[in-house]
């Protein structure tokens, strides 16, 4: 049986995906003992990068489900996803020192990656898919990241009632060579429930932070003041920032 991260063992504790972890002081020092430990495990091997388990064609799963938000019910959403997302932008902003603003075409034009790789959820389930696009490290390099940043934030357009949903990792997930920002699933442009047209893979994590919907990026040294400062949706509501598997 192969090891996973504790979280992934709580998963049958989670009721579902929009639903808090457990609030119970001994579960949360769980957990974040948890955390701590998968954590340093990831960083022990120092500048030499650990990598995600990569599968074959025929371990591809036949159907990738969807979860958390697998639809955005807005005029401009729905009007860019009927002509193909020709004005969606991907901007890169924050302490870089060239902002950028890409089309899917530029994009799409950048030297790409292909992967296959387990996406493991908190509520316990598994699928294997093949993701292509550019690595993050490609487009931050392009922007050239200022000496004072120390995290990127994914800034995405879908939302939780008024909440925006956001994620965020430090740069040593932001530059790892497995960290995508995916434009296929399977070969196809990216369905709609999968996070259409741009979606972050961030391979040595849990599914929550791999944020879809993509709209931009922001390189900043603090994740204080973001949002509810905990570096993203979820971990403002009671998850782990570093959900390491």
């Amino acid at each position: 049986m192969k090891r996973r991260n504790v979280l992934a063992g709580l998963g049958a504790l989670i009721t579902g995906g929009c639903t808090k972890i457990g609030q119970t002081e001994w579960f949360g020092d769980v957990v974040d003992g948890a955390e701590k430990l998968s954590r340093g495990a990831h960083r022990m091997l120092g500048a030499r990068p650990t990598m995600a388990r990569e599968f074959t064609v025929a371990d591809i799963s036949p159907y990738f489900r969807g979860n958390g938000n697998t639809e955005i019910d807005t005029d401009t959403y729905r009007a860019q996803l009927a002509s193909g997302f020709p004005d969606w932008r991907l901007e890169v902003r924050g302490l870089v020192d060239r902002p950028l603003s890409l089309s899917l075409e530029q994009i799409r034009a950048l030297p790409q990656r292909t992967q296959i790789t387990r996406h493991d959820c908190v509520e316990g389930w598994s699928a294997i898919g093949q993701w292509t696009g550019p690595r993050l490290s490609t487009i931050l390099g392009q922007a050239g990241l200022k000496p004072q940043a120390k995290f990127a934030v994914f800034r995405c357009a879908d939302s939780f009632g008024k909440a925006p949903y956001y994620e965020s990792c430090d740069l040593d997930d932001a530059l790892h060579p497995q960290t995508l920002i995916a434009h296929q699933l399977n070969g196809e442009p990216l369905p709609e429930r999968n996070g259409a047209p741009l979606r972050l893979r961030i391979e040595r994590q849990l599914g929550y932070k791999h944020a879809k919907y993509l709209t931009a990026i922001e390189l900043v040294d603090s994740l204080d003041g973001i949002e509810g400062g905990g570096g993203g949706y979820w971990e403002d509501r009671g998850y782990q920032w570093y959900a390491g598997v």
